[in-house]
């Protein structure tokens, strides 16, 4: 069964990658850029054709990332490419959309295979309204109900429950959550709730606060396009929260996965069914095209930041200055991932 996992993996991300770098791809050539090179992957080349445009298509080795290689991509540095055909040369607007366009078609996908699974199993969502409350668990012996509608965790607004989840692993003092309640008569609450701390069997602690959300599900052609943008934007502000709580300090590192945790995370979805695993690709959309838009270097959000400095400022970005930046960037990401890859490791055995 890992064979069929460890293949969907391999499949699910070259998806992915393929859309994002094809985004890229073809933005740049409609714009008349120079490319070299078109790869899925990193590390060393499985697989080379040449195009008749003189273009390397490459398969590499590593599942792991992807890349179109374009001349001039900071500054001109191929003396046999016509000065219009870099990168560098081109118009702003044209530089920032072929920069974008592997975050738009990454955020595309997701909300065409989140429309589609609205359309095929239904739209479900988790609304903040307790359904269910287990019988002398530490909820129940806070006080909170059935039919209770949990508007804050901590002081932290829930404008649903994707949001509310990520609050439940911020770290609090004492081990001591504030739940604001909105109780079915109406009256608001401010509860405290000690969860209780259990171990799954990876051995990983979880909190145990028992509560059961209510789901609502809807059919139907409108209410699939409500639920692909609505489920779009809950996944960004929780990545957004997450982000936030790592700034912080409220969030660990440890909650975060590398490649190996998303292929736990596919073969657990695999034998959840379809519609899951669809879901997950649809995260993991929204996740690759998140984390690439933020203004850090070596991500295509590091190049539109200093792109939009330079246009501030009226004058190119010092050339060794980026280079440098982009190079620390990338090595501070490869360090993140091979801490994180090491930590899911550990995890899986």
């Amino acid at each position: 069964m890992w064979i069929v996992s460890l293949l969907l993996f391999i499949f699910i991300l070259g998806i992915i990658i393929l859309v994002h770098e094809f985004g890229h791809f073809i933005t740049a050539k409609k714009s008349g850029v120079y490319i070299y090179e078109f790869s899925i992957g990193m590390g060393p080349v499985i697989y080379s054709h040449k195009g008749k445009d003189g273009i390397f298509y490459n398969i590499r080795m590593l599942p792991i990332g992807g890349f179109v290689q374009m001349a001039g991509e900071v500054y001109e540095d191929d003396t046999k490419i016509p000065k219009e055909r870099f990168l560098c040369n081109r118009p702003w607007y044209q530089r920032l959309l072929i920069l974008s366009a592997g975050v738009i078609n990454n955020f595309l996908l997701a909300l065409i295979v989140l429309f589609m699974m609205a359309m095929i199993w239904g739209s479900s969502y988790v609304s903040n309204e307790i359904v269910a409350v287990q019988e002398n668990s530490p909820a129940m012996k806070a006080g909170l109900k059935d039919g209770d509608e949990i508007l804050a965790i901590n002081n932290h607004n829930v404008s649903n429950w994707d949001v509310g989840q990520i609050y439940l692993y911020y770290k609090v003092e004492n081990n001591n959550y504030h739940f604001k309640v909105k109780h079915s008569n109406g009256e608001i609450q401010d509860i405290a709730i000690v969860p209780e701390t259990v171990k799954n069997d990876n051995g990983e602690e979880q909190k145990v606060f028992g509560i059961q959300m209510n789901v609502i599900s809807e059919h139907g052609f409108l209410a699939s396009i409500k639920y692909a943008f609505a489920k779009f934007g809950s996944v960004v502000h929780s990545m957004a929260i997450t982000l936030g709580g790592l700034f912080t300090g409220q969030l660990s590192l440890n909650n975060l996965s590398g490649p190996v945790g998303i292929y736990k995370v596919i073969d657990t979805s695999l034998q959840q069914g379809i519609a899951q695993l669809l879901y997950v690709t649809a995260f993991l959309c929204i996740n690759v095209g998140f984390i690439n838009i933020l203004p850090f270097p070596a991500f295509d959000g590091g190049h539109i930041f200093f792109m939009i400095v330079e246009k501030i400022k009226g004058s190119p970005i010092n050339v060794k200055f980026e280079n440098a930046c982009n190079l620390v960037g990338f090595a501070l990401l490869m360090l993140l991932m091979i801490y994180i890859t090491i930590k899911d490791i550990i995890h899986l055995f």
